[in-house]
């Protein structure tokens, strides 16, 4: 049996040299897949909360990023919830930050993807983005405050998301 045929017999995804990536019955990646790999992000995003949660008790971590940013840049929108419900909105708004991060995963060529160091390596990288990119463009507190224990604490959590993400582990065969 060819590499075609395992991979048709298996319904796993066909790699065309010239072309996108396709599936076993060679049509481009379907937005079943795009919802799988959004699911896993979410999931991911679930884990960070986890992990944050110890780290802000821990002391390592001052506010999470989806709280400064609501708290710092969206005042109208986050007091306008009841206080109790200000952490189902932080939360929910993380969750969906991290369901698009998966999407975009999913739509990520499996050559790459299916690397065991990527996913953290992206994990990483959407970190870098906010770190570099988003908190200064939103001028939150945490860009001008270089505080080095809660930078690895956020990297860490960064690096558990992607490696939810990425899905390393071999599935069993039936």
């Amino acid at each position: 049996m060819n590499e075609e045929e395992q991979h048709r017999e298996a319904g796993s995804p066909i790699t065309d040299q010239a072309g996108p990536e396709r599936d076993s019955q060679g049509s481009e990646r379907s937005i079943a897949e795009t919802a799988h790999g959004a699911l896993r992000g979410v999931i991911a995003a679930q884990a960070m909360t986890g992990l944050r949660a110890f780290t802000i008790s821990a002391g390592w971590v001052d506010e999470p990023p989806p709280r400064a940013i609501l708290r710092q840049k969206s005042k109208g929108v986050f007091r306008a919830a009841p206080k109790k419900k200000r952490r189902v909105v932080q939360e929910l708004m993380h969750w969906a930050y991290g369901g698009a991060g998966g999407a975009a995963f999913a739509a990520l060529p499996d050559r790459i993807k299916k690397r065991a160091w990527f996913g953290p390596l992206y994990g990483l990288a959407i970190f870098a983005g906010f770190e570099l990119v988003q908190a200064p463009l939103l001028g939150l507190k945490q860009a001008k405050e270089l505080q080095p224990l809660e930078r690895v604490a956020l990297a860490a959590d960064h690096l558990l998301y992607g490696l939810v993400l990425s899905e390393t582990r071999r599935r069993p065969r039936e």
